[in-house]
């Protein structure tokens, strides 16, 4: 048998620019976005994915970003989106730092703001943020100069990069959303990936469906056209995509439902309920998902599954994010 050779890399000069419709110098949320500027940033994932990160051999950099410094200013525990924003730099040749808050100038009293002003007086041409308070990554893009900013999670706001890599990962399976039903069922008032989803979802025209207890699930989302149920049950034969989201039990003061016990009963996804659904149906979960809770576990290895095909898209989707924004300012 013959060995098939894969195509030559892509080099920086011939990669191209930043496609034109995009203007941005920062992604801190997707409320406002157009479903041009969402789809750009898909098709460039998807392109890194294809052409960088899959391809066979151990050669998967493309130096778009040589001489560049990003650093991960993270402020709440993380693995995959920390780890996923370090990779997608490496591959693009740049420099990253990794910020620990525990052992930093904070614990001394600096705000954050100095904390951060000092870091880009180093040098560093991105900040990748995550912090417990909605809005930082928004205080940062207006007090740095000449830096770029990513929200990599700010509190219960919003979480663009995980929406994008969910959005990215249904239009690989049904090549667009245009007329889909996303099912969000969990915890959708604490969850930041629920809000990004759902301005994500409804941009590029797909009905979108919030489920949860009723502790959990607002009524006022009818107001931004989003349907609301307390049965996922009710809602099994209807959706397309299920994104199976996590109890943030971090973020609540008081527990929402009686038990985790039944809370799995009414709201798990297990096989007697897949079975119930779409035969093409997709189940996705934005992670770390708690098996037994929210997703049995022949549910999240089973066929229908993409959440590890979910992590793959996270990495693409970061490239793209910080090469778009660099570039752009650049």
């Amino acid at each position: 048998m013959v060995k098939k050779e894969s195509a030559p890399l892509p080099t920086k000069e011939n990669w191209g620019p930043v496609p034109k419709g995009w203007k941005r110098d920062h992604l801190l949320g997707l409320e406002g976005m157009s479903a041009g500027e969402i789809n750009i940033i898909l098709d460039q994932a998807q392109r890194f994915r294809d052409e960088i990160l899959c391809r066979p051999g151990s050669d998967r950099k493309i130096p778009l970003l040589a001489g560049k410094a990003i650093v991960n200013l993270f402020f709440e525990n993380s693995t995959r989106t920390r780890t996923s924003f370090g990779l997608a730099g490496r591959r693009l040749g740049a420099d990253i730092i990794e910020f620990s808050a525990a052992t930093s100038s904070l614990s001394k009293g600096e705000t954050i703001i100095d904390t951060a002003k000092n870091i880009q007086a180093m040098g560093v041409d991105a900040v990748v943020i995550r912090h417990s308070c909605p809005g930082t990554p928004h205080l940062l893009a207006e007090k740095l100069e000449n830096c770029n900013v990513i929200n990599a999670g700010d509190g219960t706001h919003e979480h663009p990069t995980q929406a994008l890599l969910d959005i990215l990962t249904i239009r690989q399976k049904f090549g667009s959303l245009k007329g889909l039903t996303v099912a969000l069922v969990g915890d959708i008032a604490h969850s930041r990936t629920a809000r990004s989803n759902i301005w994500g979802l409804k941009a590029l025209g797909a009905k979108v469906i919030v489920c949860g207890p009723s502790t959990l699930v607002d009524s006022n989302w009818e107001k931004w056209g989003v349907e609301y149920s307390y049965s996922l049950d009710k809602i099994l034969p209807r959706v397309d995509v299920f994104n199976l989201l996590r109890i943030q039990f971090e973020r609540q003061v008081v527990r929402p439902f009686p038990s985790i016990r039944e809370y799995a009963h009414l709201y798990a996804m297990d096989a007697s309920r897949l079975a119930r659904c779409k035969k093409d149906v997709l189940i996705i979960a934005p992670g770390p998902i708690n098996r037994g809770v929210e997703i049995t576990p022949d549910v999240a290895d089973g066929p229908q599954s993409a959440i590890l095909e979910q992590v793959t898209n996270g990495v693409a989707v970061r490239m793209a994010a910080l090469w778009m924004c660099l570039k752009n300012k650049g």
